[in-house]
């Protein structure tokens, strides 16, 4: 009974934290400034090291002119995707809402979830319009089945996996972006900072769901989920973090190169371990790391150490 009192109470205090600490995409970003005006020659586009290309050698070797070009491209590339993965967690997310009892906690939060991804996704469309780049998202296969993933909700702890298998790996590559303290056009900059304050309050939520729910699983219920967990993990970062065909197609960009950054280089590869140090901590915490499942996170090229807390930085816990 403690137990239930508390979750409703961070539930509470999660509804509450969205009721006064919220953004409007069209009232926080001044678009129309000339601070916040996009530039196709702004050498700022150029792709960091923490983005899985821009530490390629060969994306490094490129002219400036081409790199911006490329780094333009990928990034309207990645918002497009954000959005889309917006509007599958909403139409789940509305799906498990609508299904719960009068007076649940969940519901409220549930729907001011949903009310600041319609933001998100608002505002991830407006820089990619005046980007002027028209991309396509998610590779095609993904753009294909889409639209099904929100059936995932009818088994809860499954579908909040996938929410956490699609927030973290954006979360931590924007955090990671922020903090290499590089400059960054200023509208690309302020869409992360309001994505980023907002997202720590959803994959808040996904953890402590998942704490509440896998604990109500059985033996074999949570054997199944162990095993899910890092496949689930490992399929929707190459549904996120992977760019299209077209991309490599518009660029002239080697196919070797692209098999490479995503995801054979030990540095692609440790880039990619790095998104899920906080899961692979909530995995321990919710007693899923068993013998198996740690064989499936090997196997999926996710594993690793579990995060000493929620959002420690990737590359000082490969260090530590």
């Amino acid at each position: 009974m403690a137990q239930v009192t508390e979750y409703r109470e961070f539930l509470r205090t999660l509804s509450n934290g969205s009721v006064h600490r919220r953004f409007d995409p069209y009232l926080d970003i001044d678009w129309d400034s000339p601070d916040f005006a996009i530039d196709a020659s702004d050498p700022r586009w150029i792709l960091p090291d923490c983005d899985p290309l821009g530490a390629h050698p060969w994306y490094q070797a490129q002219p400036d002119e081409k790199k911006i070009a490329i780094g333009l491209w990928r990034t309207a590339n990645m918002q497009k995707v954000g959005l889309s993965f917006e509007s599958v967690l909403i139409r789940g997310m509305m799906q498990y809402a609508m299904k719960l009892p009068n007076g649940s906690p969940e519901f409220r939060y549930c729907l001011h979830e949903m009310s600041e991804e319609c933001n998100h996704i608002q505002m991830f469309q407006e820089l990619v319009n005046r980007t002027g780049v028209d991309v396509p998202g998610m590779k095609a296969p993904y753009r294909a089945t889409s639209s099904l993933w929100h059936l995932a909700a009818y088994a809860p702890v499954i579908f909040f996996i996938g929410i956490l298998a699609g927030e973290e790996p954006i979360d931590h590559f924007q955090k990671d972006v922020i903090r290499d303290g590089a400059a960054r056009p200023p509208a690309l900059l302020r869409t992360m900072e309001i994505h980023i304050a907002e997202e720590a309050r959803h994959i808040s939520f996904a953890h402590r769901f998942l704490n509440e729910h896998v604990a109500r699983q059985n033996k074999v219920g949570k054997g199944v989920t162990s095993v899910a967990y890092p496949l689930i993990m490992r399929w929707l970062a190459g549904a996120i973090m992977t760019p299209p065909r077209q991309f490599a197609k518009e660029f002239d960009i080697p196919r070797k190169v692209m098999r490479e950054a995503f995801w054979q280089r030990e540095e692609s590869k440790a880039i990619l371990r790095g998104y899920f140090g906080d899961v692979r901590m909530l995995a321990e915490e919710l007693g899923l790391m068993n013998p198996a499942a740690r064989k499936v996170w090997k196997a999926c090229g996710i594993d690793g150490k579990p995060s000493r807390y929620r959002g420690e930085p990737h590359r000082q816990a490969h260090a530590a």
